[in-house]
């Protein structure tokens, strides 16, 4: 029996080449202003239009500032490549989410929200962490700038088909552990190239227990396992999530619609390339202490004996110690891993009663415009104005040194960021990837604290 990634994927081959790759049909491309202009600029060099320009949808977000968007850019690398994207994009004929529209955010927060990420579907966007998107049930992955010129051609990619893994999460997840601490653990498990060459379905009861923005957090993570993509087979959780979304099917089409997504799922005797099972109690809330995402332990744990000695040079620690206590400099909230309403409310949560540590310096970013006015309908702004938090405006931020969110050299980030490479947040910065949860509690200690002791 075929697993779901077999299903979606062999559904929209459009030709096999011998000995060679599949020419794969694209149903959605997102584009941003980092890897499109030489696609663009290709693509006017030779003369040629989109195939499909209504399957296509740009948005800034890398370079966006974070706070007065309604002025002209100051730097003037970010200004150009926002501007370049917009002409681009009127240009071409396709959808433009501009910055200060309703529609802006971070493209992987707004595709789900706004219901153009849909089950079934086949989606490409020149940014690694596309495979946030198979929190839909979707087979979503990055792509390269000149794979982006050949879907803005012809609509199809030529890719070779990875292998399936499954991971299954059985059992409840624990007070205080969230997708992300999931996420972290599988990564401490299985390193940063455990999952190479395979595309990943995450399964079992504790992955069915998540929300969709838990879920879109922990696909978001799968590409730092070294995978191709993760996904995560649709079910009512995922019905109901779409259900009323500007872009989603409507009336009869819904119904239609919700008939074919039920299918999609990996039958009982489907068979993996490898398959692999975690038991949620296993689990507990996490951090990183080195400089790759699969360098992490739990919150209340020491730093391995065997840690690389280059990267704990890097951020000033040793073997053996614990990050308990240990002092935060900045608390990062927000990227296309843990910017959305979910997120705010997890760190809110947390923050309520309390007050923003001496000396923490605190960026909160929502992922779209529309979590933001979500964060003020659920009054959560009113709880982080009280204790001395402020929002900002949507945007990746300090996720990576592109804007100018970067954190100083030498200082400390509790981050609730993707990655935690050398110079990532900024060079010479150091980051410990965390929950919304920790960062919270980090936030308002100012040291790093393990959340159960706050909840």
């Amino acid at each position: 029996m075929n697993t779901l990634f077999d299903k979606i994927w062999d559904s929209h081959v459009v030709s096999l080449i011998e000995g060679g790759p599949t020419q794969l049909y694209i149903d959605r491309l997102y584009c941003h202003e980092v890897t499109s202009p030489q696609a663009f600029d290709s693509m006017r060099a030779r003369g040629i239009k989109c195939l499909r320009p209504e399957r296509i949808f740009c948005m800034p977000d890398h370079n966006t500032p974070t706070h007065d968007q309604d002025k002209p850019i100051e730097d003037p690398v970010s200004r150009t490549q926002v501007d370049t994207l917009a002409r681009n994009a009127a240009e071409f004929g396709l959808t433009h989410f501009g910055m200060m529209s309703k529609d802006n955010g971070i493209i992987h927060v707004v595709g789900p929200e706004k219901g153009l990420s849909l089950p079934g579907m086949t989606i490409v966007c020149g940014d690694s962490h596309t495979s946030t998107h198979g929190a839909m049930g979707a087979v979503a992955f990055g792509i390269g700038t000149s794979e982006v010129e050949m879907v803005l051609a012809s609509q199809c990619i030529l890719q070779t088909k990875p292998k399936s893994m499954s991971i299954r999460i059985e059992g409840e997840l624990g007070k205080g552990v969230t997708a992300k601490d999931v996420a972290l653990y599988l990564m401490m498990k299985l390193t940063t190239s455990g999952a190479t060459g395979y595309f990943v379905e995450y399964r079992g009861s504790a992955v069915r227990s998540l929300s969709m923005e838990g879920r879109l957090t922990l696909c978001n993570l799968s590409i730092e396992m070294g995978a191709r993509g993760g996904f995560i087979a649709p079910d009512e959780t995922t019905f109901n999530y779409i259900k009323g979304r500007e872009y989603a099917p409507k009336g009869e089409a819904w119904d239609k619609a919700v008939e074919y997504w039920k299918t999609l799922r990996s039958g009982d005797d489907a068979v993996f390339d490898k398959e692999l099972v975690f038991d949620a109690a296993d689990i507990t809330p996490m951090i990183t202490y080195g400089t790759n995402p699969g360098m992490g332990m739990p919150i209340d744990g020491r730093i391995p004996e065997d840690a690389a000695r280059k990267s704990l040079d890097y951020m000033g620690l040793t073997a053996g110690e614990t990050l308990l206590g240990h002092k935060v400099d900045y608390v990062f909230l927000g990227a296309c891993t843990n910017g959305r309403i979910e997120d705010f409310r997890a760190f809110a949560s947390i923050v309520k009663g309390r007050k923003k540590a001496e000396g923490v310096t605190a960026w909160l970013v929502p992922g779209s415009w529309m979590v933001l006015d979500q964060i003020k309908e659920e009054g959560l702004d009113k709880v982080l104005e009280e204790a001395d938090f402020a929002l900002r405006q949507p945007g990746c931020s300090a996720c990576l040194a592109m804007n100018d969110d970067k954190i100083p050299s030498g200082m400390y980030s509790v981050s609730t960021s993707n990655r935690n490479f050398e110079g990532r947040q900024g060079p010479g910065s150091r980051t410990f990837l965390a929950s919304p949860l920790t960062a919270a509690a980090a936030a308002v200690t100012g040291v790093v604290t393990d959340p159960r002791e706050l909840l």
